[in-house]
C-alpha cells in the first residue's frame, strides 16, 4: 500500500522555484516557467538515500529537471511526457554526447546561410536604428520600404497560424525565424539538428517572440524587429559551453518516452523503478499546451487543430479546454466520497454565483476527470515499482510498502 511521509523541502518560499546559477548547465537550455527546481530534486534524492544504479522515474517529466539531476548524480532515470515539445526538450537536455566544437562550427554554417538569404531580400539581422524607425503596422522599416518588404515576408500556413495566440510573434521576427529554419533544414546534420532546434525554441520564448510569462503565458508589446539569428547562435554557444563541462558527468542512462502517464505500467518493466520524483499537472484551469504553443507550431510538432486535439487527448484532464465527450476517467472515482463531495461543492457554488457559461458548467466534470485520471495513473504506476520504492511530489512523499 501507499503511505504518506511528511516532508518539508529545505527551501524558502522565495527561492522555491528559482534556478540557482550553479544549476544552469543543461537545465537552462529550455525550461518551463515555474518548473520545480533542480535543488529540490537533489533534496529528495538525498532524503531517499538513493545510490548509483537505482532507477528514478518522472512520469510527468516536462522539460527534464529530474532526469538531468539524476544523470549528474549517476542515477539511471526514465521520463514520460505527453507533450511532444517538452518530450523533445527532455531528450535533448540529457544528450551530452554531442561534440561542442562541431556544434559551433555547424551553427556558424547555418548562420551564414540564413544571413545570405536575408541579404538577398534586402534585410539584415538587426533592427533599424530608432532614429529611422516609423511605427507602421508591425514593421520596423520606413513606410514604403516596409510595405514592399511586407509583401514578401514568409508566413505560416493558415491552419498553423490559427493555433497561435494572437500577436505572439510579429511578422518580421517570424520571417527571420522561418528563414533560419529553412537554413537549418538545408544544412541539416543529424549530429547537431536536435540541439540546434531546441536552441531556437529557447530563443523564441526568451527573445524573438512577444510572449510574456507571469506565470501564465500572455502577449506583451509587439517587437517590430529583433536580432533573431544572432540570438539563436548565442543559445547554441551556451549549449556548447555546457557540453564541455557535462561530458565528464555522463555516467548514467536517461531516456524519455512520448506517452500518456496514465499508461505508465505498460511502458516499463515490472518492478524496475526505485523512486518516483515528479510534479504532476495541477487542477488549475491552465491549458499546458498554450505555454508551448508557439514552439509546437514553429518546430512542426503540430500543424492544425486536429493534431492539437490529438495532443490534448493524451494529457491528464486538468482544465476545461481539454475535456471531450468520450472521456471516462470520472468513472474510476464514482464511489470516492471526498472527490464526489468536492465536485458537488464546486457545482453548488457555480449555481449560487449564477455562472452559466459552457466552461464554468464543466468545472465539476473536470474535477472528477482529474482525480479519476490520477487514480488511473497511480494504479498503473504501481506495477513498475519495486517494494519499498519512494514517491515524491512537490509537497508530499510516499513510500511503497510490500
Amino acid at each position: 500500500m501507499l503511505s504518506a511521509v511528511s516532508f518539508a523541502a529545505r527551501t524558502t518560499a522565495s527561492d522555491e522555484n528559482r534556478l540557482w546559477p550553479q544549476d544552469r548547465a543543461a537545465h537552462d537550455w529550455y525550461r518551463f516557467v515555474l518548473s520545480f527546481p533542480p535543488h529540490l530534486v537533489r533534496t529528495y534524492i538525498e532524503r531517499f538515500g538513493l545510490r548509483p544504479g537505482q532507477r528514478v522515474l518522472d512520469p510527468f517529466c516536462g522539460t527534464g529537471t529530474t532526469l538531468i539531476e539524476c544523470k549528474k548524480l549517476g542515477l539511471p532515470s526514465v521520463g514520460i511526457e505527453a507533450n511532444p515539445l517538452a518530450c523533445f526538450a527532455s531528450r535533448v537536455k540529457v544528450n551530452w554526447r554531442v561534440d561542442p566544437d562541431g556544434l559551433l562550427s555547424h551553427a556558424q554554417q547555418v548562420v551564414a546561410a540564413a544571413r545570405s538569404k536575408l541579404e538577398a531580400e534586402g534585410l539584415e539581422d538587426a533592427p533599424a536604428l530608432p532614429l529611422f524607425q516609423q511605427r507602421r503596422g508591425q514593421g520596423a522599416l520606413p513606410g514604403p520600404e516596409f510595405a514592399r518588404t511586407a509583401r514578401r515576408l514568409r508566413a505560416l500556413p493558415p491552419e498553423a497560424a490559427k493555433l497561435l495566440l494572437t500577436g505572439s510573434i510579429s511578422p518580421l521576427p517570424l520571417h527571420k525565424t522561418l528563414v533560419l529554419l529553412e537554413a537549418m533544414d538545408e544544412r541539416h546534420d543529424e549530429r547537431f539538428a536536435a540541439h540546434e532546434r531546441l536552441a531556437l525554441a529557447k530563443a523564441l520564448v526568451s527573445w524573438i517572440s512577444n510572449l510574456e510569462f507571469g506565470p501564465e503565458v500572455g502577449v506583451g508589446r509587439p517587437k517590430e524587429d529583433v536580432v533573431a539569428i544572432a540570438a539563436w547562435r548565442l543559445r547554441v554557444k551556451m549549449m556548447a559551453a555546457d557540453l564541455r563541462s557535462l561530458s565528464s558527468e555522463d555516467r548514467a542512462e536517461a531516456s524519455v518516452q512520448l506517452a500518456d502517464a496514465r499508461a505508465a505500467g505498460e511502458l516499463l518493466p515490472p518492478g524496475s523503478v526505485d523512486a518516483v520524483i515528479t510534479s504532476p499537472p495541477y487542477l488549475n484551469e491552465k491549458d499546458y499546451t498554450r505555454t508551448t504553443r508557439l514552439e509546437l507550431v514553429l518546430l512542426g510538432f503540430i500543424r492544425n487543430r486536429a493534431e492539437l486535439r490529438a495532443l490534448k487527448r493524451g494529457l491528464l484532464r486538468s482544465n476545461t479546454r481539454g475535456v471531450y465527450g468520450t472521456d471516462d476517467d470520472h468513472l474510476l472515482v464514482a464511489g470516492h466520497e471526498k472527490v464526489q463531495r468536492l465536485a458537488q461543492a464546486i457545482e453548488r457554488r457555480r449555481i449560487e454565483l449564477g455562472k452559466t457559461s459552457g466552461f464554468e458548467r464543466m468545472y465539476a466534470r473536470v474535477t472528477r476527470l482529474y482525480f479519476g485520471g490520477m487514480s488511473r495513473h497511480l494504479a498503473s504506476l504501481r506495477r513498475v515499482l519495486r517494494p519499498g520504492a519512494r514517491l515524491a511530489g512537490a509537497a508530499v512523499c510516499w513510500r511503497m510498502r510490500d
